[in-house]
Order: structure tokens, then sequence, then C-alpha cells
């Protein structure tokens, strides 16, 4: 949803979420643009719909952007545009809690700037990060990137860095994660009753 604050991280797991992804044409998000979105909803631990949509970035794909995510210009030339296709993601969204993998630092920026610029707002949904996460629960791993996470926990990692098999990566990756948690998360839950 929209408003005037910025939603909080959150470390926990929880059953109703909805996991999301972007590839963008770079690493800033000052100055580069989105060229996909996807994100995947779930409901008491079960996928129930998917969103996906390329994005006309209204620039040319850099190569080395291209070669890492495999989109280039031909793909998004009759794509639309990152402002016509906010409205369509946020109503997917919803209130619901998002899930993602490092977006803490990179995918919530460019949807805060991206918000900004068209709404005046910002987005208030809080959100978990699976990298802390999973840092948190399988700390003794070197490298804890998804798709190392994918693996660890023997996900297939077909189609990585396209934003809808991440995110159907990273749902599977999370709940693997909570499986870890739900124990204390079930105990919280027969206090409250």
């Amino acid at each position: 949803m929209l408003g005037r604050r910025k939603g909080q991280m959150i470390n926990k797991y929880v059953l109703d979420y909805v996991v999301f992804d972007l590839e963008t044409t770079g690493v800033s998000w000052k100055k580069d643009r989105i060229i996909e979105i996807s994100a995947v909803k779930v409901l008491d631990s079960k996928v129930v719909d998917e969103f996906s949509e390329l994005v006309n970035p209204e620039c040319s794909i850099p190569y080395y952007a291209s070669r890492v995510n495999g989109i280039f210009d031909d793909m998004v030339c009759d794509a639309r545009t990152f402002d016509e296709v906010l409205p369509d993601f946020i109503d997917f969204v919803g209130d619901s809690i998002l899930v993602g993998h490092n977006i803490h630092a990179f995918d919530m920026k460019f949807l805060y700037r991206e918000c900004r610029d068209v709404y005046g707002e910002t987005l208030t949904n809080n959100y978990v990060d699976t990298l802390y996460l999973s840092r948190k629960c399988v700390p003794k791993l070197p490298h804890h990137k998804l798709v190392d996470m994918a693996e660890y926990f023997n996900i297939s990692t077909e189609g990585a860095h396209r934003a809808l098999n991440d995110c159907r990566m990273n749902q599977e990756v999370f709940e693997r994660l909570g499986n870890s948690i739900k124990e204390p998360l079930e105990i919280e839950r027969k206090l409250l009753i």
C-alpha cells in the first residue's frame, strides 16, 4: 500500500506474503531502470497466484545486464513502462508482507523511488529479506546468494536471474528457512489463543 512511511524490515517467518523480484538495467537504484517485475502470492504457505511482466525502461539495456538476466531490448520494446505496470503490481500486492532476497539493499530502493516518482508517496508494506534470514538460520554457509540457498536446500536453480523463476525459487527457500523457525511461531500462536 502507499503512504508516508516506508515499510519496516522484519526477520521472521510469516504464513501469508508476496515474494517479488526485479530485473534491472544495472545495480544503481538512483539511475538504473526496472525491466522486469514478478511476484508470487502465498496464503497459508501455499502459492495461490502469480504476477509477471516485462517493462520498457525507455532506454537501451546494457549488454552486461542482458548477459545476466537474458532480457534484451527487442523483448521490452513493446512492453508497458513501469509507471503503467506499477498500479497493477500494487493491486496484486495489496497490504501483504513482501518477501525477497537482498530486497533491503536493492529491490525496495527501486520500488520506493518509483512509488515516490509516480504517486508522491512510498510503499508502506513491511518486508522480509531472505538474505538476512538465511544468514541467521544457516550461518555456517560461506555464501548466501539466492542460488546458493536454493542449492543448499536442493531446490532447482533452472532459469535463475529471471524475475518469476527467482520468485518461485525464493518462495521455496523462504519456506525451508521457515521450517527452521516455525516451532517458535507455533509456541507464540498458542500463547495468543
